[in-house]
C-alpha cells in the first residue's frame, strides 16, 4: 500500500509518502526528489507498476495545479507527468485506470465553477488526449467513477459549490466509441463524498451527504449498467448516516465478494467502524461489461 500526500490541517501540504509492506509489517519512505508538490485533494491510481498521482490543490485559496508524477516502487523514483495538453488545473475530480491510460473527468476549483471535461493520460507516450463531452453528464466534483472493464461510469457530485440539492443523475462513457449515455435518476437523492464499487457486474452506491452538507446518508442503491436499472439496498444493520468518499474521509473497497467501508464523518464526529455489505447473489454474477 503506497500512502502520498494529503494534509495534516492549517496550510501544510505533504509531498511525501510511504510504503506499507503487510507481508513484512513494515513501512519504508516514498522519497521527495522529483516527486510532485504537496497536495491534497488529488488523485492516484495504481497502473500495475506505477502510482499515477494528478491534480488537487493547496486549501481554500483555488490554487489548484495540473500537474502530477509518477511513481514507480521498484526503483523508487519520480518521472513527471506532462503539462502538454493537460486538462485545466483542479481538484474534487475523478481518475480510473483502463489497462493503458488514466482517464481524469470533472473537478474545479475550491469555491469556484465544476468541469465536465475528461482526459486520458498516456503514461507510456507521456501524453494527454481530451474525451468527447456531447452527452456527458453536467459539470462535477465530489462525484464518483467506476471503470468496468470497457466503459466508466460517473455518478452524483455537485454542479456548484455548495449546491444544497446535487443531481441524482451520472453518465456511462464508452471508450471505444468515445460516446456517453445518461444513467437513469434511480431512488437515490443527488450527493456528493459518497462510495462508488464495480462488482464486476453493478456498480454500488452507498453513503454521502447533500452538496452544503446539511443532511446525511446511510442508503445505497445497486446500479445495474446493462440494463439501465437500479435497485435499492436494504439499511438494515447500516452504518449511521456519514460521508464515505474515499479519498476524503475513508476507504471503501471491493473486495471480490462484499463491499468493505471504514470510518467516515457526519460534520460532527469521525467514526472508526467497518462494515461490510453483502451483495445479492443477482449483482455477483459476472456480466461482460
Amino acid at each position: 500500500m503506497i500512502i502520498w500526500g494529503g494534509s495534516a490541517g492549517g496550510s501544510t501540504y505533504a509531498n511525501d509518502g510511504a510504503r506499507y509492506s503487510p507481508t513484512n509489517n513494515t513501512w519504508a519512505p516514498v522519497p521527495t526528489t522529483s516527486a510532485p508538490a504537496g497536495r491534497a485533494g488529488h488523485t492516484a491510481i495504481w497502473s500495475g507498476t506505477e502510482m499515477i498521482v494528478w491534480g488537487g490543490n493547496v486549501g481554500g485559496s483555488s490554487t489548484e495545479m495540473n500537474t502530477g508524477g509518477r511513481y514507480n516502487p521498484t526503483t523508487n523514483t519520480w518521472i513527471a507527468t506532462t503539462t502538454t495538453g493537460a486538462p485545466a488545473a483542479r481538484a474534487s475530480h475523478s481518475a480510473v485506470w483502463t489497462g493503458s491510460n488514466m482517464i481524469v473527468w470533472g473537478g474545479g476549483g475550491w469555491n469556484t465553477s465544476r468541469y465536465n471535461s475528461g482526459y486520458q493520460y498516456n503514461p507510456s507516450a507521456d501524453t494527454w488526449t481530451a474525451i468527447s463531452t456531447t452527452g456527458a453528464p453536467t459539470p462535477r466534483g465530489y462525484h464518483t467513477a467506476v471503470w468496468t472493464g470497457s466503459k466508466m461510469i460517473i455518478w452524483g457530485g455537485e454542479e456548484s459549490y455548495h449546491q444544497a440539492t446535487p443531481p441524482n443523475l451520472g453518465g456511462v462513457y464508452d471508450l471505444g466509441t468515445n460516446t456517453w449515455t445518461a444513467t437513469l435518476s434511480g431512488p437515490l437523492a443527488g450527493r456528493i463524498s459518497h462510495a462508488a464499487a464495480w462488482t464486476g457486474s453493478a456498480m454500488l452506491v452507498w453513503g454521502g451527504s447533500n452538496g452544503d452538507q446539511s443532511a446525511y446518508y446511510n442508503d445505497g442503491a445497486i446500479y445495474n449498467m446493462t440494463s439501465n436499472t437500479w435497485t435499492s439496498m436494504t439499511i438494515s444493520g447500516a452504518p449511521s448516516p456519514r460521508s464515505v468518499n474515499t479519498s476524503v474521509f475513508c476507504p471503501t473497497v471491493w473486495t471480490g465478494m462484499k463491499m468493505l467501508t471504514f470510518g467516515g464523518s457526519n460534520g460532527a464526529t469521525y467514526f472508526n467502524s467497518t462494515f461490510s455489505y453483502a451483495v445479492p447473489t443477482t449483482f455477483m454474477m459476472y456480466q461482460k461489461p
